[in-house]
């Protein structure tokens, strides 16, 4: 009897020891994470976008690439800028006659007057310009490339330094607005005219959605229908 206890207890302490080889092993912090989200953080940070035109008087107006390249950077402010899009002219001589030009034509191109500002700057090295700037929100990740642990061993079970970069870099140069990483965007609000026919349709027991036309109407499969 004493015999076969002592066997099982052997057994016990074998399962324990067994069971103990299989946990996982313990994590200080420094393991990387299975997840490539966790590994390679997308950032989103302010950036200084910026166009120099050359600008003579605005009856000259602007050079045909200038004002391809000016038409370009508007539709990207109009699509990614955040707060004001800035005009600064050289001081002295016509700097009111071209803040006045440029003025117009920002408007003229859809930026709305109140995001709009305009002044100069003196002149240095040479560089008469017009300078036209806003600020953008980048996303970004830290460079990929990280090979430094040999993908033919793996009895860590661990990922590689590089596992997720490719995606995590993919996403931030598709994002549309890198400032929806950030925060969500407001809620339009709802066509009062569309909610005021549902009401009005519900209190009259009158079907509540649009009607569909014969190019809407789907059906799944024709199997079993007679």
């Amino acid at each position: 009897m004493s015999k076969m206890i002592n066997i099982l207890r052997y057994v016990s302490v074998g399962a324990v020891l067994l069971a103990g080889s299989c946990a996982a092993p313990f994590n200080d912090g420094s393991a990387l994470s299975n997840d490539g989200t966790v590994n390679h953080p997308i950032t989103v940070a302010p950036q200084t976008v910026d166009l120099k035109l050359s600008f003579s008087a605005p009856d000259a107006g602007l050079l045909p690439d200038d004002a391809a390249r000016l038409s370009d950077f508007v539709a990207d402010y109009l699509q990614h800028g955040n707060g004001s899009l800035s005009v600064s002219v050289p001081a002295g001589g016509d700097s009111a006659a071209a803040i006045s030009y440029f003025g117009e034509r920002l408007a003229s191109m859809g930026v709305p007057r109140s995001h709009i500002l305009v002044g100069t700057h003196e002149v240095t090295n040479g560089d008469s310009r017009v300078d036209v700037d806003y600020i953008a929100y980048i996303a970004h990740t830290a460079p990929c490339g990280d090979w430094s642990k040999s993908l033919a061993y793996t009895a860590s079970n661990q990922s590689s330094p590089n596992f997720g970069c490719a995606v995590q870099q993919n996403l931030a140069a598709m994002v549309a607005d890198p400032r929806d990483l950030l925060q969500p965007r407001t809620m339009d609000a709802g066509d009062a005219s569309r909610r005021t026919t549902v009401l009005t349709n519900y209190e009259k027991g009158k079907v509540t959605s649009a009607d569909k036309t014969a190019d809407q109407s789907t059906k799944v499969s024709d199997v079993g229908a007679q």
